[in-house]
């Protein structure tokens, strides 16, 4: 496979994922990851700024699906549907690959600084969305605890879907956390 064959994106993203899986993060180099996708390191450098943002380039892609839900929902609705909204439009780009994002996560995991940086990442979309939600005209408090309580519901809806082997899917998890979180609101 050339170099100047299309996907090397895609290639590179697989490439580094598995090598991540087989040595580890910081054993893997992006010269190991460009020959196994079958390019120099150079076209490697083209697609990503260092070998973190292969982990991490479709956050950008998340944070603007998720806003333009976050957007689409209708103007009736409260924060906390907003922001389940918001999530949806996450778990349908994240979502079709539990085992892809499997390893993925467990790569994450693995490494404190890839873990700090994942957590970054997500307060930065919730600080996003808490700034979205005030534009709808949600208060400060409102927008910033709508916010956070879906970045919580979130990681747990996250790490259930990635932990179980049933048929749930991302979003049905995301569903079911949002509606334990009602139960728990909600007056015995």
């Amino acid at each position: 496979m050339g170099r100047w064959e299309p996907g090397a994106a895609g290639r590179l993203r697989e490439a580094a994922l598995s090598l991540f899986v087989e040595r580890g993060f910081e054993q893997t180099m992006v010269s190991d990851i460009a020959d196994r996708a079958g390019v120099t390191a150079r076209t490697f450098f083209r697609h990503f700024a260092d070998k973190r943002e292969v982990l991490f380039d479709a956050w950008a892609e998340l944070e603007e699906k998720s806003l333009a839900a976050l957007e689409a929902a209708p103007a009736t609705a409260s924060a906390l549907d907003v922001v389940a909204a918001a999530l949806d439009a996450i778990a349908a780009v994240i979502g079709h690959d539990r085992e892809l994002t499997r390893q993925r996560h467990t790569v994450v995991l693995a490494n404190a600084e890839l873990r700090e940086r994942e957590l970054i990442k997500l307060e930065r979309m919730s600080a996003a969305i808490a700034d979205a939600l005030r534009r709808r005209g949600f208060g400060d408090a409102e927008a910033a605890l709508a916010a956070e309580t879906g970045s919580a519901v979130y990681r747990v809806a996250f790490q259930r879907w990635v932990d179980n082997a049933d048929d749930l899917d991302l979003r049905g998890a995301l569903r079911r956390s949002f509606a334990q979180l009602r139960a728990l609101a909600a007056p015995r």
